[in-house]
């Protein structure tokens, strides 16, 4: 069996750290397994995969993930394969207009990664995307959500569609071990009480509402934001406004996440939506609390286990901080429903879910 996966770039975000973590893992189980990327700008993850001799990692060049004439380059890597597993748009056009213009056989699934499409909202943009999605075999929802979104917009019959989550390598989290503060090399106070958010700097992620809370919590109390992305300056712009400066550190791209999680007192994500968030499940099992804001795609995943809070309220969240640091009993209570939901997202189930996909469409 050969598959091609294929996203825009090894930029950080979920859809990318799902497949620097799980290509390997199927290769393992004898899957010839390829990558292909829209754009190859060498970011850290696409240096891991580059560095990784199992991995074939095939670049299409440097330029706009968004330019049409990368349709022409997708189809001589069409006929290679017995299934192209495709993430997230422009990709999701891409392949499926490669596909129809060659008159190609090869079997397309698609994962869709996200509850929101605003295409969707946009009458004739609506009409394109059931053509588009018309010429995948099988559509993979990340949630019951997501799928349920999927299918009440395209209008598709349900076996068109199929349910897997995402999952993380759990071993990876549990046997990372936690910097000492010195380690860090942030100049941080002794009694320093760390907070961090992990996600790339755009729209919905809102990293503006954590760094709002700093200011209705004590002075010790400090942010960690590891991304990169578009909206980064106006974070940093809004640090320099409410005089915190001090206190928020921008980590940009990093590759020992699991290790600043575990060095962390209380994980956080301020999103606005969500698909099915690896940060979330990373940080529900690193051992800490975590704490995220109320909104499809996060309270399917944290509600009952972590703690929530109303979208962009930051005094909420700033209170819950606050009785996290100060209730030992809560906190540990919190750990403990956190590790336990996170056994759900086990990178393996996905992986043998996603296997018995592939030879079902085989058949």
């Amino acid at each position: 069996m050969k598959v091609l996966q294929v996203i825009n770039s090894m930029a950080t975000g979920g859809a990318e750290k799902l497949l620097l973590d799980t290509i390997p893992k199927y290769i393992e189980k004898g899957i010839v397994m390829d990558i292909l990327v829209l754009n190859g700008t060498e970011y850290p993850f696409y240096n891991e995969l580059k560095n990784n001799p199992s991995i074939r990692l095939i670049s299409l060049g440097d330029s706009s993930v968004y330019n049409p004439f990368l349709i022409f380059k997708i189809i001589k890597y069409l006929k290679k394969y017995d299934f192209i597993h495709v993430h997230l748009f422009p990709s999701l056009y891409w392949v499926a207009l490669a596909k129809w213009i060659s008159f190609s056989k090869v079997k397309l699934i698609y994962t869709e990664h996200s509850t929101s499409n605003r295409r969707m909202k946009h009458w004739f943009l609506k009409i394109i995307d059931r053509f588009i999605y018309s010429k995948y075999n099988k559509i993979i929802g990340i949630t019951d959500n997501v799928k349920s979104q999927l299918k009440k917009q395209l209008q598709f019959s349900d076996d068109k569609f199929i349910i897997i989550e995402n999952g993380i390598d759990l071993t990876k989290i549990e046997e990372s071990i936690k910097y000492d503060l010195p380690e860090l090399n942030l100049n941080l106070p002794v009694d320093v009480k760390l907070l961090i958010q992990v996600s790339s700097f755009q729209f919905p992620k809102d990293q503006k509402t954590v760094i709002k809370s700093l200011q209705h919590l004590p002075q010790n109390v400090h942010l960690l934001l590891v991304g990169q992305g578009v909206m980064l300056d106006q974070n940093k712009k809004l640090v320099e406004e409410l005089k915190l400066k001090d206190r928020v550190h921008f980590l940009g791209i990093r590759m020992d996440v699991a290790r600043l999680l575990k060095t962390s007192d209380i994980l956080i994500l301020s999103s606005q939506y969500e698909g099915l968030s690896l940060s979330s499940i990373e940080a529900l099992a690193s051992g800490k609390p975590f704490v995220a804001s109320d909104v499809p795609g996060l309270k399917e995943i944290v509600s009952e286990a972590g703690v929530m809070f109303p979208f962009q309220d930051d005094k909420k969240l700033a209170e819950i901080c606050v009785e996290l640091m100060t209730n030992k009993n809560k906190y540990d209570t919190i750990v403990s429903n956190c590790i336990l939901r996170s056994k759900q997202y086990d990178i393996t189930v996905m992986i043998d879910k996603h296997i018995n996909l592939y030879k079902s469409l085989l058949k």
